[in-house]
């Protein structure tokens, strides 16, 4: 028995996220107390390189595993300013075929936000040397503030490009609070990242499930993009200031490493082993998702079930949505070398795709097309809705470089291609995507600080093809210092804007001359605790 317990205690031992003390724990609370080993990631050391490379997972030796539970707690205080925290009445369109807001809305500069994340994973190594494991991201979903009397399926306006809401026409543009106990019992559980893997030090790593692409694989520490200077905000990948911010002042991300419209798919992943500091990958993906979606009964998002092909089907390839890719596949390479304490890196992908077909091919965007199809009061809609224009695949390259001496890193990150905004198709005659980030951080002991810009060039609203193509603008800077092993103080100013003539972007209307313009501001503290 004593035996069988301190073999147990062995494998525990191993965790990612700690490193036992001498000490045994007190089995009546179940509580180990150890220093801190690791951090919050479903990618590691372990899983995103044919041979494991030192870092905070624990790597598992022959005939052992390493279990790991790390987590994240993260919370802020944020002030922020911008064009779209006050909407004047009679501007927007709250609900479909409702008429526009009577009263002007206002949204108070200062909040405090909080979120939480589970990283449960498992790796280990057979007594042959083969390593294998699994690696799961848990996360917390959120809800908007009011309740409404009633709900149905989603409806747009006639001529709309998107759903503008859930309610159905003529139901009241604004619920009722619904409480602190309302709000949070919203707040659920859900699985962003799930996937297993094989490696073998002179064969490779073949990985498979939901989970990130060469692009997330090759930049998993956020070495070429986010970097690390902020302490784990995320600056401008959706983060610190456009996370607490209407939805509009989301940039788009186009270097995909990172986002969930990179590894929110399920797909299958190939890494060679590294020769010379070289390595190389090959990824395949089906669809943009998940195909046991295809056998779920029902969900509070879909409009019915899949129960033979039809529109409802995850993996449909053809019927009456020309927006989806599929078959989308990857090829690309990375390299790391260290000379004299000089660090360099870098990476190239190529993604294309191919797209789901409908009758006649789809409806090309145009300048008659939408002024055959005019927003709805000037509001709402504007053009032939996304699903029924005419597309091309994707067809892009994204990559970048870092260098670091002495603590300072200078990263930067390109993406070029037919894409539109962050892995999503530009339709044809589209303008084509131009992005580059650009990095520069310092870190000395505790402290990190640092900045990052990002450029970007693409079509943006696809009803705009020929007509005008959108420009945004994003610019973030702060540092961090670390409290204590595992817990980050953080301060992040960040600035953005876009621009697209012809496209509200309080309404999402295109071809009307209103809120063609936004930007907006703000500042975010944040203390985050990983474990």
């Amino acid at each position: 028995m004593r035996k069988t317990l301190l073999a147990s205690a062995a494998i525990l031992g191993a965790t990612g996220g700690l490193a036992v003390a001498q000490n045994a724990p007190n089995p009546s609370q179940g509580q180990y107390i150890a220093p801190l080993l690791g951090g919050p990631s479903a990618q590691n050391n372990n899983n995103s390189w044919t041979t494991a490379i030192p870092g905070g997972a624990a790597t598992p030796t022959p005939g052992t595993v390493v279990i790991r539970l790390n987590g994240k707690v993260y919370a802020d205080i944020d002030a922020s300013y911008g064009t779209g925290l006050q909407t004047s009445a009679h501007t927007i369109v709250p609900a479909s075929g409702a008429a526009s807001n009577a009263a002007g809305y206002k949204l108070n500069p200062v909040g405090v936000a909080s979120y939480f994340r589970l990283y449960p994973g498992i790796d280990g190594m057979a007594t042959n040397g083969l390593r294998y494991g699994a690696a799961v991201e848990i996360r917390e979903n959120f809800e908007g503030g009011n309740s409404f009397a009633v709900s149905s399926a989603p409806s747009t306006v006639a001529g709309s490009t998107a759903i503008t809401t859930n309610l159905p026409s003529g139901t009241a543009t604004s619920g009722t609070n619904a409480s602190a106990s309302g709000v949070s019992s919203a707040q659920t559980l859900f699985v962003r990242r799930a996937f297993v893997y094989l490696a073998a030090d002179n064969v490779g790593m073949v990985r498979l499930g939901q989970q990130d692409g060469l692009p997330g694989l090759f930049d998993y520490a956020g070495t070429f993009t986010t970097g690390s200077w902020d302490g784990g905000i995320g600056n401008l990948n959706n983060s610190g200031f456009q996370a607490s911010a209407p939805n509009q002042y989301l940039v788009q991300w186009p270097f995909m490493s990172g986002n969930g419209t990179e590894y929110g798919d399920n797909k299958v992943v190939f890494l060679t082993p590294q020769f010379f500091g070289f390595d190389f990958g090959a990824e395949y993906g089906p669809s943009e998702g998940n195909i046991l979606t295809n056998s779920a009964t029902s969900d509070p998002y879909a409009v019915g079930p899949c129960n033979t092909a039809s529109a409802n089907c995850e993996s449909v390839t053809s019927g009456t949505d020309s927006s989806r890719w599929i078959n989308r596949f990857g090829l690309g390479g990375r390299y790391t070398g260290t000379f004299g304490g000089f660090t360099l890196q870098g990476y190239g992908v190529w993604i294309v795709s191919g797209k789901a077909q409908i009758a006649g091919g789809g409806t090309q965007a145009s300048p008659a097309n939408l002024a055959a199809n005019p927003a709805v009061a000037g509001l709402a809609g504007g053009g032939t809705a996304n699903g029924s224009l005419k597309y091309d695949g994707l067809d892009v390259f994204n990559g970048g470089l870092a260098a670091t001496y002495l603590g300072f890193t200078v990263n930067g990150d390109v993406t070029l291609g037919r894409m539109n905004g962050s892995n999503a198709m530009v339709p044809s005659g589209g303008a084509p995507d131009a992005a580059e980030l650009l990095g520069i951080s310092y870190a000395f002991g505790p402290f990190s600080v640092g900045t990052d810009a990002v450029v970007e060039d693409s079509q943006g609203s696809n009803q705009l093809t020929h007509t005008s193509q959108r420009h945004e603008f994003a610019f973030a800077v702060g540092g961090a210092y670390k409290i204590a092993p595992g817990i980050n103080l953080c301060l992040e100013y960040q600035y953005e804007m876009q621009h697209q003539g012809a496209y509200n972007f309080n309404t999402g209307a295109a071809g009307v001359s209103t809120g063609n313009n936004i930007h907006g501001q703000g500042l975010t503290l944040a203390t985050i605790v990983n474990w």
